[in-house]
C-alpha cells in the first residue's frame, strides 16, 4: 500500500495523470482521479486523502470538515476563490497554487484583445465575410495606437508583462494598485494614479486585480460612465469584477467604444445572456491561460507542491487569505 493518497477531485485535462504521477510516485503517493460534481461527491472521494488537487471544485467548510488526513490542497491555477481558505488554514491544511504558470499566455492574450479592439480586427473580418470590402468605411473610428494610454487596474506580474508588450506599441502605461508599493511603480516606470483618473484618462482599461468582496463589480455603471466614449475595457482577470448589466448598457448606448472579455460571471456564459448580442464586444472562453507549454508546467508544478508538503518541505506558493 502506498504511503500517501492524493485525490484529483476533477479535471478536464487529458488522462491518465502521468505528469502528476511523475512528481508524486517518487514519494510513494497513489494518485486517484475522481470527477466530483457535488459536495457529497467530494466528501465521499476525499475522506481519507492526504492531499488534494482541484481545478474548479467548491471546497467548502463542510467538505473540509471531513478531510481527517489531509495536509495539503493545491489548485490547478492561480485563483483560490472556490476554496474556503480560512477554514482550511484553521484545520492545519496547507493551500497552494501555481501563480506564474501562464503569465506569458495571459499577457499575450490581453495584448491580442487590445489590438483586436484598437485595430478593429473583428469588425473588419466580419465585414469582409459579409461581402463588404471597405477599409476606410469600416475602420472610420480607428485611431493610431502610438501615445494612447493603457490603464492597469492592479499592478502584479501579469500587468507588468502586459506593460512591457504595450510599450513596444508606444502605449503609455498608468496604473491603480493600492496594495502595490511605490517601488513597484518606480521599477516599472508606470505612473500611479487614482481609480477615477484611470477611468477618465485611459484609452484602454485593462483589469488585472484579484476578485475579492471589495472588488466585486468594481467595473460598475459609475466606472463605465467615467470612461471616454472612445475607450475600451479589457478583462482577463475574473468575470465578477465587471457588472454585466452595466457593461451591456454602456455598449448599447455607445458610452464606451467597446470591450473585450476573456472571463465571465458565470462561466460558461449562459446561452441566453444578452451580451451575446451586445455591439462592439469581443468574447473569448477563458482561454488566456492556455498553451501546451503552460498546461504541462501547471500540472507538474501543482503535483510538485503536494509532493513537497507531504515530504515535509515548504511549498513554493502557499495561500493563507
Amino acid at each position: 500500500m502506498a504511503k500517501f493518497r492524493v485525490v484529483i477531485t476533477e479535471t478536464d485535462f487529458e488522462l491518465p495523470p502521468t505528469i502528476e504521477e511523475s512528481q508524486l510516485t517518487p514519494i510513494d503517493a497513489e494518485v486517484i482521479v475522481a470527477q466530483c460534481k457535488t459536495e457529497d461527491d467530494l466528501i465521499e472521494a476525499c475522506a481519507d486523502a492526504d492531499g488534494l488537487i482541484f481545478q474548479y471544485a467548491s471546497l467548502t467548510a463542510r467538505v473540509l470538515d471531513t478531510l481527517k488526513n489531509c495536509r495539503v490542497i493545491a489548485r490547478y491555477g492561480t485563483g483560490m476563490d472556490t476554496i474556503d481558505i480560512p477554514a482550511a488554514v484553521a484545520r492545519g491544511i496547507v493551500c497552494c497554487n501555481v501563480p506564474g504558470f501562464c503569465l506569458s499566455e495571459v499577457a499575450d492574450h490581453t495584448m491580442a484583445l487590445l489590438l483586436a479592439c484598437g485595430r478593429g480586427i473583428v469588425r473588419l473580418n466580419d465585414s469582409v465575410r459579409d461581402g463588404v470590402w471597405d477599409a476606410v468605411g469600416v475602420s472610420k473610428t480607428t485611431e493610431r495606437l502610438t501615445d494612447q494610454t493603457i490603464g492597469f487596474i492592479g499592478l502584479g506580474a501579469i500587468a507588468g508583462a502586459v506593460a512591457t508588450r504595450a510599450r513596444a506599441f508606444d502605449l503609455q502605461p498608468i496604473a491603480f494598485s493600492p496594495r502595490a508599493p511605490d517601488s513597484a511603480f518606480e521599477s516599472s516606470g508606470i505612473r500611479r494614479v487614482e481609480l477615477d483618473e484611470l477611468f477618465e484618462t485611459s484609452d484602454f482599461v485593462s483589469v488585472h486585480t484579484p476578485l475579492r468582496p471589495e472588488t466585486h463589480h468594481l467595473i460598475d455603471a459609475r466606472a463605465l460612465d467615467l470612461m471616454k466614449p472612445t475607450a475600451y475595457l479589457i478583462n482577463t482577470a475574473r468575470g465578477g469584477l465587471v457588472d454585466n448589466q452595466a457593461l451591456l448598457s454602456a455598449l448599447e448606448s455607445g458610452s464606451i467604444a467597446g470591450a473585450a472579455l476573456d472571463v465571465m460571471d458565470p462561466e460558461p456564459m449562459p446561452a441566453d445572456s444578452p451580451l451575446h448580442q451586445a455591439p462592439n464586444l469581443i468574447i473569448t472562453p477563458h482561454a488566456g491561460f492556455f498553451s501546451l507549454t503552460a498546461m504541462e508546467i501547471l500540472r507538474r508544478e501543482t503535483a510538485a507542491e503536494v509532493a513537497r508538503v507531504l515530504s515535509g518541505q515548504e511549498p513554493r506558493s502557499s495561500v493563507t487569505t
